[in-house]
C-alpha cells in the first residue's frame, strides 16, 4: 500500500500522528511549517526532529526503530578510560553555545553538505535563550576543542550534533553528559540516527513505541533548576 505525506498547516502546531511516518525514508513524517521556538518544542515533546539539507523543505522525522544511549551503559573502553583518567580536558555547561553550533555546522570530519543551515542555526539559538536547548563544551586550556549541542525538555535530552578538534574530545562531551544526566534520574539520551561511532558509545535502537514510552517518562523527570547553568562540571 503507497504512503503519502503530510503537510504541517503553517497556522497549527499539529503533527500527524506517529504511526503515519513513512517506512522510506524511514521515519519521514511530514513536511512544512517553520522552526519557531513553539514548534520546536512541539515536535521534541513528541519525539519528532526536523533534518533536511540545502534547498529542500523543512522535514520532520520519527524513525522507527530509534537510537538511544542508555546513561548508565554508556561505553567506556580501555583506551577511553585511561585518556578519561588523565584528560587534560575541562567540560562545561552552556558556556558556549553559539560556538559549538557553528562548529557543528562546520566540522572538518563530515564528508557531504551540512544539515545544520543557518535557519537550524537561528531556531536553536532562539531555543538556547528560552532555556530549551544546551551546549556541551569541553577546552584545552582557553581553546574550544570539541562539544555537543541538543534539545531538552524536562529529562528527556536530544542530542543534534558534535564536533571534535582535539583527541576524544566529543567522546568525553558525551560521557560527562550521560554521568550528569544519569545522575539526575535520567535513563537515556536521544541519538534519533544510529552511526558507527555512536554504536561505538553504546548506542542501541529500540522500537518507536518503546521509545515513546520512555520518552513520555523522561518529559515529567524534573531535573535541578541549576543543571543547565552555565558552569565547568569536571576538570
Amino acid at each position: 500500500m503507497s504512503q503519502t505525506i503530510s503537510f504541517i498547516h503553517p497556522n497549527s502546531l499539529a503533527f500527524p500522528p506517529l504511526d503515519t511516518a513513512l517506512t522510506e525514508p524511514n521515519g519521514l513524517l511530514a513536511v512544512g511549517g517553520d522552526l519557531t521556538p513553539q514548534r520546536l518544542v512541539q515536535a521534541y515533546s513528541e519525539g519528532i526532529f526536523p533534518w533536511f539539507s540545502d534547498g529542500e523543505p523543512i522535514m520532520w522525522w520519527s524513525p522507527n526503530p530509534r537510537a538511544i544511549i542508555p546513561t548508565h551503559d554508556i561505553r567506556i573502553n580501555r583506551t577511553l578510560r585511561k585518556f578519561l583518567n588523565k584528560t587534560p580536558y575541562q567540560v562545561s555547561f552552556n558556556r558556549a553555545f553559539d560556538q559549538v553550533i557553528e562548529l557543528c555546522a562546520d566540522a572538518p570530519f563530515r564528508q557531504d553538505e551540512t544539515w545544520i543551515l543557518p535557519e537550524m542555526i537561528s531556531g536553536y539559538r532562539q531555543l538556547h535563550l528560552l532555556g530549551h536547548a544546551h551546549s556541551v563544551e569541553v577546552w584545552e586550556q582557553e581553546k574550544l576543542v570539541g562539544g555537543l549541542y541538543g534539545v531538552a525538555i524536562n529529562g528527556f535530552f536530544s542530542g543534534e550534533s558534535m564536533f571534535y578538534k582535539a583527541p576524544n574530545a566529543s567522546k568525553v562531551a558525551l560521557v560527562a553528559l550521560a554521568k550528569a544526566l544519569e545522575a539526575c534520574g535520567v535513563k537515556f539520551i536521544d541519538c534519533q540516527i544510529t552511526n558507527p561511532f555512536l554504536e561505538d558509545m553504546g548506542c542501541i535502537e529500540v522500537s518507536r513505541d518503546d521509545f515513546i514510552q520512555q520518552q513520555q517518562a523522561m518529559l515529567h523527570l524534573s531535573l535541578p533548576s541549576e543543571f543547565w547553568t552555565p558552569r565547568i562540571i569536571s576538570s
